[in-house]
């Protein structure tokens, strides 16, 4: 095994988008640790996006097999159980990497609330659902920031990444349900956006990389298995490697510190980099981004 470039936190990383950035920087050279609820395939958790039906026929991915393709990498993983809406769960998940490994030179704010409310209008969405959006989207990136920078700061380096959504830039092209988002999805990946921007003005002289990464509409196993119903179609979405490749790029590459504290564009950064071999970037699809794994 050829020598480490560090370790890299990724949350969400049983599937989608999350599994994919832990791969391609597993590729970079990281060691990895990976953080979602799904440890074990084939768990039931709920992830229906409305309050009119429960859903919790499992989903495809968990930290087992995601980790098996970090370690087919020549890297190793750690898995560690984390709940965006459980605070303990937070700092226990850190203390577990740093008493193992002793460092998080990369933290990938990935994972999202899943659940009742993302789907759901302004009326029917109780106010207790918009606290778990705000729990999970914004203070635990926040909280999860504020465990790894002690020691980022401490070594001179380290990046932070959130993986993004539009739907914190604008209105949806329609109500929820039928092709648009609701309230609580929107209002909080809006919030968590200034994260970025503060630890590039605090710690960008520590040696600190913070970036907003934007997938844009990308395919994942939720997003096939559970999206469909709210007017989503799958198909047209970008690969979740995309995502991962640019995560990796903005990790290692030395000319990506020009972009420190800035909305990056991910699908198009692919594109013009080329990035990921093979990949034709299509035409811009006008839909919520990423679906970040739990």
């Amino acid at each position: 095994m050829s020598e480490s470039m560090g370790v890299a936190f990724v949350t969400g990383a049983s599937r989608g988008i999350g599994k994919a950035i832990a791969v391609h920087l597993a590729k970079a050279g990281y060691d990895i640790a990976l953080a979602a609820r799904t440890v074990h395939e084939g768990e039931a958790r709920e992830h229906s996006s409305t309050v009119k039906r429960s859903d919790t026929t499992p989903l495809p991915g968990s930290l087992d097999s995601t980790a098996a393709l970090v370690e087919a990498e020549g890297r190793q993983a750690l898995p560690v159980f984390l709940d965006i809406t459980d605070r303990t769960t937070l700092g226990s998940s850190v203390t577990t990497v740093l008493e193992r490994w002793g460092r998080i030179d990369v933290l990938v704010n990935n994972a999202r609330y899943i659940g009742p409310g993302h789907m759901d209008r302004l009326l029917e969405t109780p106010v207790e659902l918009l606290d778990k959006h705000l729990e999970g989207n914004v203070m635990a990136p926040i909280i999860l920031t504020k465990l790894v920078l002690p020691g980022m700061i401490e070594r001179k380096s380290g990046v932070i990444m959130t993986i993004t959504s539009g739907a914190g830039r604008g209105d949806p092209p329609a109500a929820a349900g039928e092709g648009g988002w609701g309230l609580g999805y929107g209002m909080s990946k809006g919030a968590v956006h200034r994260l970025v921007g503060m630890v590039k003005l605090e710690h960008e002289r520590d040696g600190i990389l913070a970036y907003n990464l934007h997938p844009g509409f990308v395919t994942t196993e939720r997003m096939v298995q559970d999206m469909g119903a709210f007017g989503f179609d799958a198909d047209a979405g970008a690969p979740a490697d995309v995502i991962g490749a640019v995560a990796a790029w903005l990790a290692t590459a030395p000319e990506a510190r020009e972009l420190n504290g800035q909305w990056v564009e991910g699908q198009e950064l692919c594109a013009e980099l080329g990035l990921l071999p093979g990949w034709d970037a299509p035409s811009p699809v006008s839909v919520p981004a990423g679906d970040g794994a739990d």
